[in-house]
């Protein structure tokens, strides 16, 4: 019953057991209603008869203090049971998932992909097709690369909010942009400032961020450690580890790794001039699945934004974690104003015992 009650109400009991002293006051009220009262011998009721019949039993006015008693007592009843009323507000402990990003910000990031919806045929290109591939890369729609993968990791992060998450970027070497933190904010900060060619050459380098975000995940008590690296480019930067060598190692520590590789034959960079010149991708899928199956993960390919996006979606599916919610309520006690109500109740009927209710041995 007290279940029901809460839930028709919305106010929570917090002392439902008092509920069991409200039969104790029905029982004084029906004790109190069927009490004879004291009689006196008079010779004649022909005096009394008339006020009698105007008076019922339960409409007696003697009897106004005892129905303002046990209005008090119920009153007093809810006050003891501590009706509250408060806002629920779920509090998440999780030991998430640990993710290292691996970006690669070598100078070819700053190629602009185009989508393929634009070109009927890119084996045999027309004129028409070679005009809207201008318009598009004039457009304001046309983005690098970078920028493509910066936007889609964001929304990524936004995504996880209990996980934490680091980046890491790369070109011909690797460094850490960012360790893995709960601190979203600061790290989509540090995101923003990532653009293509920062580190000053066009050489990409793989083993080296797998290496780099393996370290900063080997020592985690996360439930699971995972790794994405993005790349438009085949290593071409030889290293005392190769990169399914840096892959091994990481699967070593139970790291999954996902491999990306971004960009799409129908590519275009600035070249002599500022004019747009053709630049295929050319990151190697092969050795970037290798590097992915070794621990467990998978590769993906990005043409394009979109394609991108896909790809963010089906990792954000595949790295999911059961946890906790318990629940904080922050309850208000209504229970001072049902003891005021029964005090002033029982402060009416005293007034009336002295008054209209007044008796007389």
């Amino acid at each position: 019953m007290i279940d029901w009650l809460q839930s028709i109400s919305g106010v929570h009991i917090a002392s439902p057991w008092f509920l069991l002293v409200l039969p104790i006051v029905l029982l004084v009220l029906l004790v109190g209603l069927t009490r004879k009262r004291p009689s006196l011998t008079v010779s004649t009721l022909q005096t009394y008869k008339a006020a009698v019949r105007r008076v019922s039993k339960l409409m007696n006015p003697l009897r106004l203090p005892l129905y303002f008693e046990v209005v008090a007592a119920i009153l007093i009843i809810v006050a003891l049971m501590r009706p509250q009323f408060g806002v629920e507000e779920t509090i998440t402990r999780t030991q998430g998932i640990d993710i290292m990003l691996a970006i690669d910000v070598s100078g070819s990031m700053e190629t602009h992909d185009v989508p393929k919806s634009l070109v009927k045929n890119p084996e045999g290109m027309t004129r028409q097709d070679q005009q809207r591939i201008g318009a598009y890369l004039n457009s304001d729609q046309a983005r690098p690369r970078i920028e493509v993968a910066k936007e889609e990791v964001r929304t990524f992060i936004e995504r996880r909010p209990h996980d934490r998450i680091g980046l890491v970027a790369f070109g011909s070497h690797a460094y850490t942009v960012c360790p893995p933190t709960l601190d979203h904010d600061f790290l989509t900060g540090h995101l923003a400032r990532l653009h293509a060619g920062m580190l000053h050459d066009r050489q990409t380098g793989i083993a080296e961020p797998v290496g780099n975000s393996t370290a900063r995940l080997k020592e985690s008590n996360a439930k699971r450690r995972v790794m994405v690296l993005f790349t438009d480019g085949a290593n071409n930067v030889e290293a005392q580890v190769t990169p399914e060598q840096a892959a091994s190692i990481a699967a070593m520590f139970d790291i999954t790794m996902y491999t990306v590789g971004v960009g799409s034959e129908l590519a275009y960079a600035r070249g002599a001039f500022n004019r747009w010149q053709s630049q295929p991708a050319s990151f190697d899928a092969a050795l970037l699945e290798r590097m992915a199956k070794s621990t467990g993960g998978r590769y993906f390919r990005a043409e394009d934004g979109s394609g991108l996006q896909d790809v963010m979606k089906q990792i954000d599916a595949l790295e999911t974690v059961e946890f906790e919610q318990p629940k904080f309520i922050d309850y208000n006690d209504l229970y001072d104003r049902w003891l005021y109500g029964g005090l002033i109740v029982i402060l009416l009927a005293l007034a009336f015992e002295n008054t209209i209710s007044l008796k007389v041995p």
